[in-house]
């Protein structure tokens, strides 16, 4: 009878752990007293472990690689496509957690498989000057390479305002989460809500849509902070705190497998701008960007306004560390030498969805993936 009761106790306190932990805050993002959060339930997916791939299993990969990019992901459709003078912006270029939910099922279906950029490149330091040396990728047979980046991910004003979540955060359980608001003003926390948390979790139950733990790239501006940290507000005194939660955000995604590029401090169109301007405008990216996610060797153009090989500003960047530049284009476009690697990525939107289709029908069917919410 002692026995049967200890046993009983036992699994009583097993439960109340179980649901105390579902969907934890941690301290740092906990609300204040009287505030609403709503914590949505996060899948508590068991990790699917498979067997190590061997050296024998891998086949040299000689074909075209896909860049994909996405901007961050439609929250709350009723403040994004609400009719106001961001809407038609919003349908243009960003979509819906349940449009890229859609998307990656389809990308894994037709045998894509994350790359990082690093798979493709190593970048040396040779007296100085940087080299860059093209690897030989070698893949799991009849999978075929993917590197997926992300634009602004440092969460405007306008953002917070227009239905994307508010900042990156850790949430009690060591995971990456969001932070968000709805049309009421409630809180919530979740995984399920952007591409970063939404891919960690599509990854532990699809371990071979990851290729040595690849994940994607986070193209970062840095006028209004980084990741929904206000990391552009040196002299406040909310600084030190803001940069510091910042890091470890930072930390944990590059444990997780994220590369981070930079998009520009300001978001100007290097096309356009003078050489001066582009050199200062790098120069705030590096002194207030580069110290919270570390040197990077990628550098995004604002808008896919590319500048060719042989103008000022293309040297430009290359003389900052910026060896491999990234474009926008319908097609996979990889050229490289030993001093710099030129790639264009398919625009992943509202835009493509509609005007585009054919282009994207290589990853997936656009009719199938639409959300029905952005047209009401």
């Amino acid at each position: 009878m002692k026995n049967f009761i200890f046993l009983l106790l036992l699994l009583v306190l097993m439960s109340a752990c179980s649901i105390q932990s579902k969907g934890s805050i941690s301290e740092e993002t906990k609300p204040k007293k009287n505030e609403k959060v709503v914590i949505i339930d996060n899948k508590n997916r068991k990790p699917i472990i498979p067997d190590p791939i061997t050296n024998e299993e891998l086949e040299v990969y000689k074909g075209p690689v896909e860049h994909i990019f996405f901007h961050p992901l439609v929250i709350y459709p009723e403040l994004a496509f609400d009719g106001d003078a961001m809407s038609q912006g919003y349908k243009d270029w960003f979509i819906t957690i349940k449009e890229f939910n859609k998307i990656i099922e389809s990308l894994y279906k037709n045998n894509y498989i994350l790359i990082k950029m690093s798979d493709l490149f190593d970048v040396k330091d040779k007296n100085g000057k940087t080299i860059l040396e093209k690897k030989e990728l070698k893949l799991p047979k009849n999978k075929k390479p993917l590197v997926l980046s992300v634009d602004d991910l440092n969460y405007y004003q306008y953002m917070r305002e227009n239905g994307n979540a508010y900042k990156l955060i850790i949430d009690n359980e060591g995971e990456i989460a969001t932070y968000s608001k709805d049309l009421n003003g409630v809180e919530s926390i979740s995984r399920e809500q952007e591409i970063v948390p939404i891919l960690e979790s599509f990854i532990k139950e699809h371990p071979d849509f990851s290729f040595n733990g690849a994940r994607g790239i986070l193209a970062l501006t840095g006028y209004e902070g980084i990741l929904g940290y206000q990391t552009h507000e040196l002299t406040k005194s909310s600084y030190p705190q803001e940069k510091d939660t910042a890091l470890k955000v930072v930390n944990k995604l590059k444990q997780d497998g994220w590369e981070f590029a930079s998009h520009g401090y300001g978001h100007l169109n290097t096309r356009n701008i003078s050489l001066e301007k582009l050199r200062s405008d790098t120069a705030s990216w590096k002194r207030e960007v580069e110290p919270l996610i570390g040197k990077t060797s990628i550098y995004i153009y604002p808008f896919g306004s590319s500048v060719l090989p042989e103008d000022e500003k293309f040297k430009a960047l290359q003389d900052e560390g910026f060896s491999i530049l990234c474009s926008v284009g319908p097609n996979p476009y990889l050229k490289s030498n030993d001093q710099f690697a030129m790639m264009d990525r398919v625009h992943i939107d509202g835009v493509a969805f509609e005007q585009q289709k054919d282009i994207l029908a290589r990853f997936f069917n656009s009719d199938e993936i639409i959300d029905p919410l952005r047209y009401q």
